[in-house]
């Protein structure tokens, strides 16, 4: 997918500091690690980045005025579990966080909203994700903005670190699921 066709918006937080919502760009990968909290996913946001050359993930990053990323939402559009994202109707949202200091000021509820408009536009009918069952404030965003449990995920799955040894993730979650 041709990254010019993304979506690329601004949010004005309330306290009036603009946020740029844009594609991810090569340079904006160490960015995702977040001061060193998330380092252990840098492999695999380097194999999310190249995936996304391909247009098969689309990853946007939410920028501060100081082009500190404060915010990342990566989109599955096709996967070979077709039940995630199968290309045509039905696409799989997940890492999607913002960072504390911004949280709980609208900034995630615009980017969810951003990328389903993104989809709608495109023809998707259905959007997907997994909200840990350890987070009941993000369940709580995504049953307001009409998300529905459709049952329980064992949340297992594994990867391979920044040092290449592979680790075991263990994060028990909810499916959920909205009709665009």
């Amino acid at each position: 997918m041709n990254h010019a066709a993304i979506r690329e918006a601004d949010y004005i937080m309330p306290a009036g500091e603009r946020v740029h919502i844009r594609p991810l760009e090569k340079d904006d990968l160490p960015g995702l690690e977040w001061d060193g909290e998330y380092a252990h996913f840098r492999k695999l946001y380097h194999q999310h980045y190249e995936n996304s050359l391909g247009g098969n993930t689309l990853i946007w990053v939410a920028v501060n005025a100081d082009a500190e990323v404060i915010g990342q939402v990566f989109l599955l559009l096709l996967s070979r579990q077709r039940e995630l994202a199968d290309g045509v109707f039905q696409a799989y949202l997940f890492s999607f966080r913002i960072k504390p200091a911004y949280r709980d000021q609208g900034l995630g509820g615009f980017m969810l909203e951003m990328v389903e408009g993104f989809l709608r536009d495109r023809g998707f009918r259905f959007l997907r994700l997994n909200v840990a069952r350890a987070n009941p404030l993000a369940r709580r965003m995504y049953e307001k903005h009409g998300y529905r449990m459709i049952g329980p995920d064992p949340g297992v799955w594994r990867y391979q670190d920044q040092n290449d040894e592979w680790q075991t993730c263990r994060e028990p979650a909810w499916k959920m699921i909205k009709k665009l």
